[in-house]
């Protein structure tokens, strides 16, 4: 969503604004992308932003799976910055369960001959 850590570790929308494109063009490059992990709204809502869909259609929340179309999903995930980890928002067990989810979900596309070789 944001190449850099901005000031008060959050992007202001304009930066996202400027990103949005190249985020968008780094999704199209990968034709076999079957899952897409957002490390908080922040990723969540650009990475629809990038696709051109409506946010409402699909709410943040940790743990939530969307699926955006027939071959890709979107998986949530709390950000694994230091005050998430340290005020136990998020746990490692939390993150391993999501990422354990997102690795099922490129494995089970590869069987089908969908996902990428290279781990998109």
């Amino acid at each position: 969503a944001a190449r850099c850590a901005p000031p008060q570790n959050r992007p202001t929308g304009a930066e996202l604004r400027a990103c949005r494109g190249f985020l968008a063009a780094e999704i199209v490059a990968m034709p076999r992308l079957c899952a897409i992990l957002a490390l908080g709204r922040i990723a969540h809502d650009s990475v629809l932003a990038a696709l051109g869909a409506r946010r409402a259609a699909w709410s943040f929340a940790h743990g939530a799976t969307h699926r955006l179309d027939a071959r890709r999903a979107l998986f949530d995930s709390y950000h694994c910055s230091r005050y998430n980890m340290n005020t136990r928002r998020l746990t490692a067990a939390m993150f391993d369960d999501v990422i354990d989810r997102v690795s099922e979900a490129v494995a089970g596309a590869r069987e089908a001959g969908e996902g990428a070789d290279d781990g998109s």
